[in-house]
C-alpha cells in the first residue's frame, strides 16, 4: 500500500516531507522523482551555512517510516484571513445546492 501512495505522490508531483527510520530523520519538502522496484528516487534542498545545496537520493522503500504532504498553511502574525463572504459571488455555493438533512 506504502507502494501505491508513493507512486501516486511521485506523478502528482507533490513537495513530501519523508521519515527515513534507519537513519532516524525527516527529509523536508522533497519530490519524488522516481520509483523503480524497492528504490525510490528523492530530490530535495537543504540550507547549510550560506549555501544552498541540492540533493538527489535513492531510499529504500523499507527505509520509509512516514510520508506527509502539506495540506494547507495559515500566515502568522496579525493578518486577517478571508472567509466565504470574501469570496467572489461567482465561487460561492448556492444554499440550495449543498447538504439537505435527510435525503440520501
Amino acid at each position: 500500500m506504502l507502494h501505491r501512495k508513493i507512486y501516486q505522490l511521485c506523478c502528482d508531483g507533490h513537495e513530501v516531507w519523508i521519515f527515513l527510520r534507519d537513519q532516524q530523520r525527516w527529509i523536508e519538502r522533497a519530490k519524488i522523482l522516481d520509483i523503480e522496484g524497492d528504490l525510490v528516487t528523492l530530490r530535495y534542498e537543504t540550507e547549510e551555512e550560506d549555501e544552498n545545496c541540492s540533493w538527489e537520493e535513492m531510499v529504500r522503500l523499507e527505509n520509509i517510516g512516514a510520508v506527509t504532504r502539506k495540506l494547507s498553511s495559515v500566515p502568522k502574525g496579525d493578518t486577517e484571513l478571508l472567509v466565504s463572504d470574501d469570496c467572489p459571488e461567482a465561487e460561492q455555493l448556492s444554499n440550495g445546492g449543498g447538504f439537505t438533512e435527510g435525503t440520501e
